[in-house]
């Protein structure tokens, strides 16, 4: 074997080397970090259905969780998709609401997932954000502008105005970051639509 295909040979071998190094590092890595980034989630959750039904003492998963992927499969809002529905109950197990976890497409930056409480009589108690990425100083705005705007309104539909809101049914939009306002407002719009046709006087929380 020349020099040439010796060389060849000994930089193949390093590279392979160095691939199974970084794949077990990775492999590693992730092994060591999947639990507390799974806590970390779990708490981000807990933490934001209180944010969103602080009136609650318990939150338990709505049974058969397949109807959330089958209502919207029929093409209510492809910019919406309803990740998670749980009851909030009382002290004593009484159901007193949902919180419907839900993900806004066509956001910015992406998509923008978030929380938000729905009482039995369709109340909506606020929404809470669990992931944005939206353009900083603009979109990044919508927890403290947009967020305030939804809590504590009976509502079957909301829009967005540029004008000032005036009705409860209207949001002021962040100037600049319309793109994020509308993907929100369809989010929480898709939520009080999943709410009206598949929760909304549902015997026992379950959807029908």
């Amino acid at each position: 074997m020349n020099t040439e295909k010796k060389a060849m040979v000994k930089d193949a071998f390093i590279l392979f080397a160095i691939t199974l190094v970084a794949g077990f590092l990775l492999g590693l890595v992730y092994d060591v970090t999947k639990e507390p980034i799974a806590q970390q989630k779990a708490r981000a959750k807990a933490e934001a259905c209180k944010n969103v039904f602080t009136q609650a003492e318990a939150f338990e998963p709505v049974a058969g969780a397949d109807g959330p992927t089958a209502y919207f499969a029929a093409g209510l809002d492809p910019q919406v998709d309803i990740d998670e529905v749980m009851q909030a109950l009382d002290s004593s197990g009484q159901l007193l609401g949902y919180v419907i976890t839900v993900t806004a497409h066509g956001g910015y930056g992406g998509d923008i997932q978030f929380s938000m409480g729905v009482t039995l009589d369709g109340t909506l108690n606020g929404i809470s954000l669990l992931s944005i990425s939206e353009t900083a100083g603009l979109g990044m705005k919508a927890g403290d502008v947009l967020v305030p705007q939804f809590s504590d309104k009976k509502v079957t539909e909301f829009t967005y105005t540029k004008s000032g809101a005036a009705k409860d049914s209207e949001i002021d939009a962040i100037s600049g970051a319309t793109i994020t306002t509308k993907a929100i407002v369809n989010g929480v719009n898709g939520g009080l639509a999943f709410f009206n046709s598949m929760l909304a006087g549902a015997e026992g929380g379950a959807a029908q």
